[in-house]
């Protein structure tokens, strides 16, 4: 991990405040590295595995970790990441055949999991890769031994995003990318003062990863959860004084609707990612954290942080509808099929320039999403950039519906429909139809469900080819285990009937 030196002086500065926190357990600073120390020499004295069928410039054990929230997550990622080890982080509630192709082709030379009986076990054990459960180590834990590398370059991460077949793709990444990233961050979101830290989301994916490293690194207290629950995210909020608040626009719809107490005054910042707020959205979080700064940031996986934007609190809010300026280092242009830069205000697909940028893929580049080239890198993303630099990010190219011969971007009218008063969330996708091609259809949750309201409102801001023809509403959307809404599961449910959604009537 990047932040080794850092931990070091936290463990050796301030050992017994607090680390990490999950569901009351908590884990010091000092106990922290200890723990990862003694970790690090058993992965260490580990025999090698000889099953790798790639090449990892640099790594000489490689540690799969499938643990969940576990309150041992960060002794095993800190231990995982030092020098010369790499870790594989990998999500035990992705179906079974996923970590089962996953585990088959890393071959790591330890598999870290929570639980003896848990899926990512049996497959470990099948495989053949010895399995450690955290928490009933057969190793002395309390062992004096020797410091953990601190000064390190080289891979140290390798994380999975889907791709377009059932092939989960795997990314690296280098410690100089998350360290670059990492100092910028600390200057951009103000984390000189080590903020105490909530994300609630699941910490074997990218947004709860690096807040989890980006809290450590600045000497931060991290909370979370070991199980999503909003009602106990939102007593921990109102209660541990937590000043700064990393999760999915999701997490916090749900914590708004659990929270019938005072507003929490101790906030001072709330930062989310993985989809666009809508104004409705932030009129709810400026209710109930009054006092706190509101920011988004667009990013991806294998490209990190793109923009970021400051919607209240700033010196100047940024437009709802924009997901703010390049971030420091980055630079942003909108280009057309060919790759030529078309300027402002015309939209294309999004490409980056920056020092952040992951090396690329182990396996499973199907070329349709990240592809790095003379132009920079992009993950297919469209979108357009105005005159002050601001992108409007208009959706993932292989998400354009076809409707009556135009061409139409689910997230265009879901962000329509989100600023309907009444509607909370809002998911859009196109159906076959024999006349249109694709009839496209909206589900919506919240207390609008009057179709020719939402028709209406609609018009209002979009093209009339760009009005849903089939309006549903669902009481509770399926979530996936990032806090996203499961939309192939919303759509699914659409096409069989199966009762989750409702079609509301013309």
């Amino acid at each position: 991990m990047p932040i080794h030196k850092e931990l070091l002086r936290h463990a050796t500065e301030r050992p017994d405040k607090p680390a990490v926190v999950i569901d009351g357990r908590s884990l010091s600073y000092g106990e922290l590295h200890s723990r990862a120390r003694a970790i690090y020499r058993f992965i260490q004295a580990l025999p090698r595995s000889n099953h790798r069928s790639f090449d990892l410039p640099g790594v000489e054990k490689l540690v799969g970790l499938s643990l969940g929230n576990h309150i041992g997550f960060a002794e095993y990622f800190v231990a995982a990441t030092a020098l010369p080890n790499a870790c594989a982080v990998i999500d035990p509630m992705m179906p079974a055949e996923r970590i089962e192709r996953i585990v088959d082709r890393l071959a790591p030379d330890v598999l870290v999991v929570d639980d003896d009986a848990s899926r990512s076990a049996e497959i470990g054990r099948r495989f053949g890769i010895p399995v450690i459960v955290a928490g009933a180590e057969p190793f002395d834990l309390t062992a004096k031994t020797g410091d953990l590398p601190v000064d390190a370059g080289g891979i140290f991460l390798i994380g999975f995003t889907s791709g377009t077949t059932a092939e989960p793709k795997a990314y690296y990444r280098s410690r100089e990318q998350w360290r670059r990233s990492l100092d910028r961050g600390r200057l951009v979101f103000e984390l000189h003062h080590a903020p105490p830290t909530l994300c609630p989301g699941a910490l074997a994916h990218g947004l709860a990863l690096y807040a989890l490293v980006e809290a450590l690194d600045a000497g931060a207290t991290f909370h979370t959860v070991g199980k999503w629950e909003p009602g106990a995210v939102a007593r921990i909020l109102s209660s541990e004084k937590i000043e700064r608040l990393v999760a999915v626009p999701t997490h916090i719809a749900g914590i708004a609707r659990a929270w019938a107490g005072a507003p929490m005054a101790s906030l001072r910042d709330v930062l989310t990612a993985g989809a666009k707020l809508n104004l409705n959205e932030v009129e709810s979080m400026r209710r109930l954290f009054p006092k706190a700064r509101i920011r988004e940031y667009y990013g991806a996986s294998e490209i990190g942080f793109m923009t970021v934007s400051t919607l209240v609190g700033g010196e100047t809010d940024f437009p709802i509808d924009r997901v703010g300026q390049a971030y420091p280092g980055v630079e942003i242009s909108i280009r057309d099929p060919e790759e030529n830069d078309v300027g402002a205000d015309v939209p294309g697909t999004i490409f980056v320039n920056s020092d952040l940028i992951a090396d690329g893929y182990l396996w499973g580049d199907d070329g349709q999403a990240f592809r790095v080239t003379p132009a920079g890198a992009t993950v297919g993303d469209l979108g357009e950039i105005d005159a002050n630099g601001m992108l409007r990010v208009i959706g993932r190219a292989g998400g354009m519906m076809i409707s009556g011969g135009n061409n139409v971007y689910p997230a265009e009218v879901e962000s329509a429909l989100k600023t309907c008063p009444g509607v909370e969330d809002a998911v859009v996708f196109g159906l076959p139809d024999a006349y249109y091609g694709q009839r496209i259809v909206a589900v919506v949750s919240g207390e609008a469900t009057d179709t020719k309201i939402l028709a209406d409102h609609c018009a209002s801001r979009l093209a009339r080819f760009k009005i849903p023809r089939e309006f549903h509403h669902i009481g509770a959307w399926p979530m996936t285990s990032s806090g996203k809404i499961a939309r192939g599961q919303v759509e699914a449910s659409v096409i069989s009937g199966d009762g989750l959604v409702l079609r509301l009537s013309a």
